[in-house]
């Protein structure tokens, strides 16, 4: 693997980079030398390993992508970068609010701690909450021997061979957390829970109305929390939510830590902050911005901010660049109706029906128990499994009535686990989405896209590689192909995705590029905002930013209720067709993504996918003036056939009545 040391070959585990981290609280002083080698030697070989071997394949891969780009920018691309990216982090900088106080409270060990008052015996020994397949959570006894959560039962065993194991009880833990967020509503009414033991209180108003210091509040807060539940738990206070969860972690267990509401104290606690104490950075996103920027810390991300503009999409870019500010959301979100609940469960690996089904019995009596005290009632049930080799399999399937009962969420998901056994599993989940509360009309979540913004924002290619830990878009390196319509020209759009479609697009700029047949490119000058740009290419001229192609064309029929709509409806669409250009060498003047002239495979493939949007319109419109046409026909010979009729009708009733003798001389 690249970015391996030389004595990798006598110590293997130093480039296992999935080995479990000695990050977690409590570990400070772990040995992990010592925890890398044991977490190695004992899972290789499992199919465990194997995942992870292939999750490593994947993680050299895109770290090979990003070094390979990183190579192609040269000092130009790197000089518009950084002030693309120093632009970007003056608008950040004015979006900095430092008028609210938030708080962050995280239980300490919460289902260790409930499980040791339980059971006072438990206190001062190493105990961990699940089984030998999996651990949910560990005591701080047992973590200085680096058993954390999310470590296979065997391995902690091995770690700390006194080990005490307590099965799981989420009853309980939900009883414990009920009473606990009863607390939290003293202070913050809407605050935002995000599991059974954490939550963020906005505390502003508390302060403010009692003329307290945000520390007294948090101190409080803790000690009521204790009060009534007998658990202790640390807090974290600071402008925004973002930087008040990393400072919950600073003191834990049972401590607190207050960063002021002040730019200076904000910038040199985040200038030296590692990038995977940030909420949304990972494993993979840490070991690509180490190993292929050199980013460790959150100051970095500043400096380095022209590769992060240059190689990222600009929604990622704007993250980066912000967790170097030390901004983040400080807005209290708005209520949103849920869109679906779910419960899952790990436990050994198992081949047997039987065990299967029970465990699915399981899932479904507490899915109705959360669905009936929540008041839901859904129609899609989709059952979820991962199998002994970590692959995980999505079953769905959509009723004609709501359910809620674990009767009926039981007799469903029964059949779905039928028709993918055998197999051998070790994990189950049931989630039941599409409830009666929700209404086509409601107004959807803004986060979420539609079908046909999914569609028009070019996001049509089902092989993008993004990061679990942000949200973000991975390049594509598609064979390019050259897409002729029937006009003198033939336009070739370019691609990639490491950036976002939405960009402004500035039409003062003063120059473009316009790529040839020939992959040449020409410059061609802009005259102040006149967004109308004339060129020659190949004897035929382009003018008004528009496309010269015979698509779409119709012969003219005479119709009175529908040529001029036709026409008008014509002219206004060829006026809408804009001509992909490169503004100042760099962004692409239908959609603003800025791509350097260096990335010459991408914007082949940009230019492609501009085409292919610009022929499906095209087809769309086909259909619709064919359509209009049709109408215009029959509404035609509807009315010819009524004057038929008329005309018909009326010889018929002359027919009925006597005719007058000279009358019927003169007509012959």
């Amino acid at each position: 693997m690249e970015g391996t040391s030389s004595d990798d070959g006598v110590r293997p585990w130093h480039s296992y980079h999935t080995v479990y981290t000695t990050s977690k609280p409590g570990m400070e002083g772990v040995d992990k030398e010592k925890v890398q080698r044991i977490v190695y030697e004992m899972s290789k070989g499992s199919k465990y390993f194997q995942n992870e071997e292939r999750k490593e394949a994947f993680i050299a891969h895109k770290i090979h992508k990003f070094r390979t780009h990183c190579a192609k920018l040269t000092q130009p691309d790197l000089s518009h970068y950084r002030e693309v990216a120093d632009r970007k982090i003056l608008e950040l900088e004015a979006t900095r609010d430092l008028s609210r106080i938030w708080l962050h409270v995280d239980m300490d060990a919460f289902y260790a701690a409930v499980e040791t008052l339980s059971n006072p015996t438990l206190k001062g020994k190493p105990m961990a909450v699940g089984s030998m397949s999996m651990i949910c959570t560990a005591n701080y006894e047992a973590r200085k021997f680096g058993v954390r959560a999310a470590m296979p039962g065997f391995i902690a065993q091995r770690l700390c061979p006194e080990l005490i194991f307590v099965p799981t009880d989420f009853k309980k833990y939900t009883h414990y957390s009920d009473m606990t967020r009863k607390v939290f509503q003293r202070y913050d009414p809407n605050f935002m829970a995000s599991s059974l033991d954490e939550a963020y209180l906005d505390i502003t108003e508390v302060c403010k109305e009692r003329n307290i210091k945000s520390e007294e509040v948090a101190e409080e807060l803790r000690a009521n929390v204790y009060e009534e539940t007998g658990l202790t738990c640390s807090a974290g206070v600071a402008p925004n939510r973002l930087l008040a969860k990393i400072c919950s972690d600073i003191n834990k267990p049972n401590g607190q830590y207050v960063l002021p509401n002040d730019r200076m104290a904000v910038m040199t606690f985040t200038s030296s902050l590692p990038i995977r104490k940030i909420g949304g950075i990972g494993k993979v996103t840490e070991h690509i911005l180490k190993d292929v920027f050199g980013i460790n810390t959150c100051k970095q991300m500043l400096e380095k901010g022209s590769y992060l503009c240059a190689l990222f999409s600009q929604s990622t870019a704007d993250f980066f660049l912000s967790v170097g500010l030390g901004i983040g959301k400080t807005d209290s979100p708005q209520v949103r109706c849920r869109k679906s609940i779910s419960n899952e469960r790990t436990f050994s690996t198992t081949e047997d029906g039987a065990l299967l089904y029970k465990r699915l019995a399981e899932l479904a009596e507490m899915l109705s128990t959360d669905m009936q005290k929540e008041g839901l009632c859904g129609r899609t049930l989709t059952l979820k499994l991962k199998t002994a080799s970590f692959e995980v399999r999505t079953r769905a399937v959509t009723l004609q009535k709501y359910i809620s009962s674990s009767e009926d969420i039981l007799k469903h998901a029964s059949k779905l686990l039928k028709a993918e056994l055998p197999i051998s599993v070790r994990l189950i989940g049931l989630r039941v989405s599409q409830f009666n509360g929700e209404k086509s009309g409601a107004t959807l979540d803004p986060t979420q896209k539609t079908i046909t913004n999914f569609i028009n924002s070019g996001d049509t290619k089902g092989n993008y590689n993004s990061f679990p830990d942000v949200t973000d878009h991975d390049f594509i390196s598609n064979t390019e192909t050259d897409l002729s319509i029937d006009c003198p020209r033939t336009f070739q759009h370019d691609w990639t995705y490491p950036f976002d479609v939405n960009h402004s697009l500035d039409v003062d700029l003063q120059s473009c590029t316009v790529r040839k047949n020939d992959g040449e490119e020409e410059q061609v000058q802009t005259s102040g905002n006149d967004a109308s740009i004339s060129y020659y290419s190949e004897g035929t001229e382009v003018l008004g930013s528009t496309f010269s192609s015979s698509f779409g064309q119709f012969e003219d029929i005479n119709v009175n209720d529908g040529s001029n709509l036709l026409e008008d409806e014509r002219l206004n669409s060829s006026c809408q067709e804009k001509t992909m250009l490169w503004l100042n060498d760099y962004k692409c003047s239908l959609c603003g993504i800025e791509m350097p002239p260096s990335f010459v495979e991408e914007r082949l493939e940009h230019s492609d996918f501009h085409l292919a949007e610009k022929l499906q319109k095209e087809e769309s419109r086909t259909h619709q003036r064919t359509s209009v046409l049709g109408q215009s026909r029959d509404l035609k010979n509807r009315i010819t056939t009524n004057q038929s009729k008329s005309k018909k009708q009326k010889l018929t009733q002359k027919e009925g009545r006597y005719m007058a003798l000279d009358y019927f001389f003169v007509k012959k």
